[in-house]
C-alpha cells in the first residue's frame, strides 16, 4: 500500500506532468506571503547524488480523511525530499532589537606619563642642626645645578642602623632646606640621608657620614644678652618694657628672675620662658620699677649661667628754683638760681637760658646745655625791659616748667656829656731877647755859610 511504499526504498524520481502538478497545487495550497510558492518543475537527481545524500526523515503528518481523487497523487508525494522542493518556510520576523542599556559613561583617558628628566644634582653639607630625645633636625643646601625649572623638592628617608628599610619621613616632596623628623624612638641609631627631586628623577642621596644616637645631648646653659642691654636700659614713665632674652642649653633649663636679690612682683612683671628665650614685660613702667634684674638659666641644679639688667625709668626733671636776678649795668644782666629738687631720676645735662623783651613778649634761647647755675646775658638792648626763664635738662628732655625771674631787668639810657680837656695856658713872663747880636760875615762865591746868632725867652 501507499504507506508501506513510502517507508521502503525511495522510487527513482522522474518528471512530473503538469496535471499532478495541479494535483499537488491543490492539495497542498499556496504558503502566505512572502514565500516563494513552487511552480518550477522537479529536476532528475541522479543515483549518485540520492546515494550520497540519505533522505530527511521528517515527522509524519497527521492522516486525515481525503477522498479517492487526493489519494492519486501519493505516488509523487513520497519522493524523497532532495527529489521535490520543500515549500519554503514562513519567514521568522525579525525579532525587534531590545532597548540598549545605557551606556557606561567614558571613563577619563589616562594622562600619559611624562617621559623623567635627567636626575639633578645631590644636595650638599648636610648637617644636624638639632637633636633631643624624639626628634631630629636637618639643614642642608640645595644641589650645585639645580637648572631654570628648579627643583620638585626633596626626600628625607632614615634606616635604624643595621638594616636596610629606609623609611620616606615626609610624603610629598618639599622646597625647604630644613626638616624636622619627628616621633623618633629614644636609643635608636638611625642612618639619614636626603635626595633631591626633579621632573621624576631623582638625586644620589646625601647622607650623613655616621649614624646618629637619637638622646638629649648635655649643653652647658649660655645667656646670649643683647648688645644694648649690656649698658644701662632707659625707659621713659608710662612706656612699656618687653626684653627677649635668649639662651640656649639641654636639657630644657631652668629660669629664674630677681630684682635686687628678690623675686619678682607678678603684677608688675610679667615673665614668659621657653625652650630657647626668655620674655620679661612690664606694661607700664614706674619709676619704682628702676634696679638691677637678674636672669639665672639652670640646668640640673649644677650648671648655671647669669646676666644682669640694670633697668632705669626716668621722666622729666622739675624746674630750677630760687631764679634770681642779680645785677643790671649797661647792656647786661647776671642771673642765679639753684639745682631742681626732683631731677627726674637721671642725671641733669645742663640748662637752657631764654629771654622775653616786655614788648613783644617773645622767648628767645640764650643758653642750651648750660652746665652753671649762675650766668650773664648781654648785648641787651637800651630802653627795653626783660624778663628771664631757665630750664633743667636731663635724658628725657626739657623740665615742663621753668623758672621765671621775679623782677624786669631795665636798661637804662644814659645821658651823654661833653667833658673838655682842661687847657693850660702859657707862661710869656719872659719875651724873647737876642742875647748876642749877628757878626757880619764874608764869603766866596759858591761856597756854604753860617750865620749864628742867640734868643733868649719863655717859653721857648
Amino acid at each position: 500500500d501507499a504507506p508501506a511504499e513510502r517507508k521502503g526504498t525511495p522510487p527513482l524520481p522522474r518528471r512530473l506532468d503538469q496535471d499532478k502538478q495541479r494535483s499537488t497545487a491543490a492539495q497542498f495550497p499556496s504558503p502566505g506571503p512572502g514565500v516563494i510558492p513552487s511552480t518550477h518543475s522537479i529536476t532528475p537527481i541522479s543515483p549518485t547524488e540520492h546515494s550520497t545524500a540519505p533522505p530527511k526523515q521528517t515527522a509524519e503528518p497527521q492522516s486525515l480523511p481525503m477522498s479517492e481523487p487526493q489519494a492519486a497523487p501519493a505516488a509523487p508525494e513520497a519522493a524523497p525530499p532532495e527529489a521535490q522542493p520543500a515549500p519554503a518556510a514562513e519567514p521568522v520576523p525579525a525579532p525587534e532589537p531590545e532597548a540598549a542599556p545605557p551606556a557606561p559613561a567614558p571613563e577619563p583617558a589616562a594622562e600619559p606619563k611624562k617621559p623623567k628628566g635627567p636626575s639633578p644634582g645631590q644636595p650638599v653639607n648636610l648637617v644636624v642642626d638639632d637633636v633631643n630625645d624624639n626628634s631630629v633636625t636637618l639643614t642642608w643646601d640645595a644641589p650645585e645645578q639645580v637648572g631654570p625649572k628648579g627643583l620638585d623638592g626633596y626626600l628625607v628617608e632614615y634606616c635604624k642602623d643595621g638594616t636596610t628599610d629606609w623609611v620616606v619621613a615626609n610624603e610629598k616632596p618639599f622646597l625647604s632646606t630644613r626638616y624636622v623628623i619627628r616621633n623618633l624612638t629614644s636609643g635608636d641609631k638611625l642612618h639619614i640621608r636626603v635626595k633631591a627631586v626633579k621632573d621624576g628623577g631623582i638625586s644620589e642621596p646625601a647622607v650623613l657620614d655616621q649614624p646618629l644616637l637619637i638622646r638629649e645631648i648635655l649643653e652647658q646653659p649660655k645667656i646670649r644678652l643683647p648688645r644694648y642691654l649690656r649698658e644701662v636700659y632707659l625707659r621713659t614713665v608710662g612706656q612699656a618694657v618687653n626684653l627677649l632674652i635668649p639662651f640656649r642649653g639641654k636639657p630644657k633649663p631652668q629660669v629664674t628672675w630677681t630684682k635686687e636679690g628678690q623675686p619678682l612682683d607678678p603684677k608688675r612683671v610679667n615673665v614668659r620662658n621657653s625652650d630657647k628665650d626668655s620674655i620679661f614685660f612690664i606694661r607700664q613702667a614706674q619709676r619704682n620699677d628702676s634696679g638691677k634684674y637678674e636672669i639665672t638659666v639652670r640646668i640640673l641644679d649644677e650648671l648655671e649661667d647669669k646676666a644682669i639688667i640694670d633697668l632705669l625709668v626716668i621722666e622729666k626733671p622739675g624746674p630750677p628754683e630760687n631764679l634770681k636776678l642779680v645785677d643790671v649795668w649797661g647792656f647786661n644782666v647776671a642771673l642765679e638760681w639753684s639745682p631742681p629738687k626732683d631731677n627726674g631720676n637721671a642725671d641733669l645735662k645742663g640748662y637752657t637760658v631764654q629771654k622775653a623783651d616786655m614788648k613783644t613778649k617773645q622767648w628767645f634761647t640764650v643758653l642750651e646745655h648750660y652746665n652753671r647755675t649762675n650766668c650773664t646775658v648781654s648785648d641787651l638792648i637800651m630802653g627795653n625791659s626783660y624778663s628771664f626763664r631757665v630750664f633743667s635738662e636731663n635724658a628725657c628732655g626739657l623740665s615742663e616748667k621753668a623758672a621765671v625771674t621775679k623782677d624786669v631787668a631795665h636798661i637804662k639810657k644814659t645821658a651823654i656829656l661833653y667833658t673838655p680837656k682842661k687847657y693850660n695856658t702859657r707862661d710869656f713872663s719872659e719875651p724873647p731877647k737876642f742875647t748876642q747880636p749877628l757878626a757880619d760875615r764874608t764869603t766866596t762865591r759858591g761856597y756854604s755859610i753860617q750865620l749864628v746868632c742867640s734868643v733868649r725867652g719863655f717859653p721857648r
